[in-house]
């Protein structure tokens, strides 16, 4: 057993010599090779990111994701730090103290996610691509969802005007299957061809056709890279008026600083307009991270006037790691807002009114 993990430890040692590519990330087929089927794909995110996660995520369930039906638990004296709102005066005149209601929230909800396939989230510069990480995401959050016993719902939108497909929110393995297998087969036709430009991605008519599919109060989340025309920061505030809605962004490390890679031809995967680029001219690369710092610092604050949590994905980072990392801090700002006191973090994230931002 030992001479074959030192054959395979060496054999490795020696591609990496040679310059060969590593091995794709835990999780994500290689780019170039076929897309595993429904079933394949979530067996290997049970074995590579649901097992990471088994029993990690214990006690943030209900304070993460809360069900919109309340349910009376109890009754006791008003305390200080109490909210009047709760207070039942039928029997604060009765004992001539003021009682408050304790409720237990719904543990039931219905979860729905938007996501956007379009031709710019086929983008990866290393061998996991943003495509690749959003199905990876949905399929993660969608089991770890319906394993409680919420319908899960899917909006999905490759580049047109209206939903590629919807799937209603329903529970059951099969229907998660089913979900898994919407997304890998429009990932793998949305491959877009050199030369033929793609119809541009538009958050702004996809959040308002999600409004109108989605009736009753959900947890929404919102899967994209959200490179989109101006003008989606509206429509996503007012989703967020009626949902609990969570924008998973999805980044590449390429998309915020230019590596020194000399003369290129880059090509706009959605329109199509091609461009060389002097990846050698220092002053270029200056100012395409200080534009990159500038985006990523007014979509932060989009996210944040919209109070839209921001979960925030690499294509170079462990995907469970940043679920920990995110569910810590919502834990962290739900403790805030109902006068608790908070854990401290080892790398704590500031926490903004109306937002988390891991």
């Amino acid at each position: 057993m030992f001479s074959w993990l030192r054959k395979k430890r060496a054999e490795a040692t020696a591609a990496a010599g040679r310059g060969q590519p590593q091995a794709p990330a835990a999780g994500a087929p290689d780019a170039d090779t076929p897309w595993p089927n429904a079933a394949q794909w979530l067996q290997r995110l049970e074995w590579t990111v649901l097992k990471r996660l088994d029993g990690q995520l214990q006690g943030d369930y209900r304070s993460l994701f809360r069900g919109s039906g309340l349910v009376l638990a109890d009754l006791r004296e008003y305390q200080a730090h109490d909210d009047v709102r709760h207070i039942d005066w039928n029997v604060t005149a009765r004992m001539q103290t003021p009682y408050v209601r304790e409720h237990q929230e719904d543990r039931e909800i219905a979860a729905w996610f938007v996501v956007d396939l379009s031709a710019s989230v086929a983008f990866g510069s290393g061998p996991t691509s943003k495509r690749q990480l959003a199905c990876s995401i949905v399929t993660v959050l969608s089991k770890l969802l319906s394993q409680h016993g919420n319908r899960v719902g899917l909006m999905l939108f490759t580049g047109q005007d209206r939903a590629h497909s919807v799937v209603p929110a329903r529970s059951g393995r099969r229907h998660l299957l089913h979900i898994v297998h919407q997304m890998l087969q429009a990932g793998q036709t949305q491959t877009p061809s050199h030369g033929k430009a793609v119809q541009t991605s538009a958050l702004g008519p996809w959040l308002a056709q999600a409004q109108s599919v989605l009736k009753r109060r959900s947890a929404v989340f919102v899967v994209s890279d959200f490179i989109s025309p101006a003008g989606w920061e509206k429509n996503l505030a007012q989703l967020a008026r009626r949902h609990e809605v969570v924008a998973v962004r999805l980044r590449d490390p390429l998309e915020m600083a230019w590596p020194d890679t000399g003369m290129l031809l880059v090509q706009d995967a959605e329109s199509g307009e091609q461009l060389l680029v002097d990846g050698n001219d220092a002053a270029f690369r200056q100012r395409f991270a200080q534009q990159a710092q500038v985006r990523e610092a007014a979509l932060l604050e989009s996210l944040s006037q919209a109070g839209v949590d921001c979960l925030e994905l690499n294509t170079d980072e462990a995907m469970d790691q940043a679920l920990l990392r995110f569910a810590q801090l919502r834990k962290r700002a739900s403790q805030l807002s109902t006068g608790g006191r908070a854990v401290p973090l080892g790398n704590p994230q500031p926490l903004q009114a109306g937002g988390v931002h891991a």
